[in-house]
């Protein structure tokens, strides 16, 4: 279905697909996407759409992907933006080369969501990974990236990985202690499927699942937008964590506020100063786009308003 300029397009709502997931009524029309969500009231991003080249309903949630206007192609999960083909590259490197770079040779990464394949393209930069385990609950995801988004999807084309179609929740109570050098929790916002994602029991499976010293990096939401629900997040990964915990973030255009953040620990062990990378990473085969040892950094330096609500949660 195509989307032409001011063409009155018939609108395409991206309500949640079971009764129990978000009340997102995000939809196309007149040729415009807008993310309408509970989870930013009052607000609203928008991007023209060129042409709708995928729509879906998975057990899990709808699927959507668009040609946009000014940043490519574009999948929505649930009336959300999960990445652009402009802008996926500062969540991807961000959320992947903080935690592996803050820690000398992993060997074993655990990817939980991440269905799209970008993460599994950042972790396969690092020479010293012998082996990559990713557990995304969608199958469809997978199946509609390895279509629409193969720069992105790429990452299940080195012979390290391992998919696992499942619940990560479920996946990783049943990893043996001490199991992966680092896990990266690529998940979606706290409603629906990705709820428990955020919760202890999870954090408490995620350290468990690691090594002395072995450090997680989650999706963290949105400083301007959602600091009741980072206060929780630090407040959890203070108990269960007993290494570093450090809250980061990026910016990323297409997200709900421009920003996005995550949240980094290690359990206890040799120590990891996050702040600091002491790993680089090779860029040969394929450039970095946003990542570097700079702004690696400059990620983990809040503005004041942030910066206090988060000390006083490490207390």
């Amino acid at each position: 279905m195509a989307a032409g300029e001011g063409n009155g397009v018939v609108p395409v709502e991206m309500e949640g697909a079971n009764s129990n997931n978000n009340n997102n009524i995000s939809s196309v029309i007149s040729g415009w996407f807008s993310e309408i969500s509970p989870m930013w009231p009052g607000e609203a991003h928008s991007l023209k759409v060129e042409e709708i080249l995928f729509q879906g309903k998975s057990e899990y949630q709808n699927v959507m992907v668009f040609q946009s206007a000014t940043y490519g192609k574009v999948l929505v999960l649930d009336g959300v933006i999960q990445l652009t083909e402009r802008d996926e590259c500062a969540y991807q490197e961000m959320i992947t080369h903080l935690p592996l770079c803050s820690i000398s040779n992993p060997k074993k990464v655990l990817v939980i969501g991440g269905g799209d394949g970008g993460v599994l393209r950042e972790v396969s930069r690092h020479s010293t990974v012998e082996q990559i385990d990713i557990c995304e609950i969608d199958k469809m995801v997978v199946d509609v990236s390895k279509q629409f988004f193969p720069e992105v999807a790429i990452g299940y084309e080195d012979p390290r990985v391992k998919l696992h179609i499942g619940d990560g929740v479920a996946f990783l109570k049943a990893v043996p202690e001490g199991t992966y050098d680092a896990v990266i929790v690529d998940s979606s916002d706290p409603i629906g499927p990705a709820q428990e994602l955020f919760e202890k029991p999870f954090f408490k499976s995620v350290s468990k699942a690691l090594r002395p010293g072995g450090v997680v990096c989650t999706q963290a939401e949105s400083i301007w937008l959602h600091m009741h629900i980072i206060e929780d997040i630090v407040a959890n990964c203070r108990q269960i964590f007993k290494g570093s915990v450090n809250y980061a973030w990026t910016t990323v255009p297409t997200y709900p506020s421009g920003v996005i953040g995550f949240m980094l620990c290690s359990t206890d062990g040799a120590p990891v100063d996050f702040k600091h990378p002491v790993s680089q990473i090779d860029e040969s085969a394929r450039p970095l786009k946003f990542y570097n040892p700079e702004i690696h950094t400059a990620a983990f330096c809040l503005p004041t308003f942030a910066k206090k609500v988060i000390e006083a949660k490490s207390v």
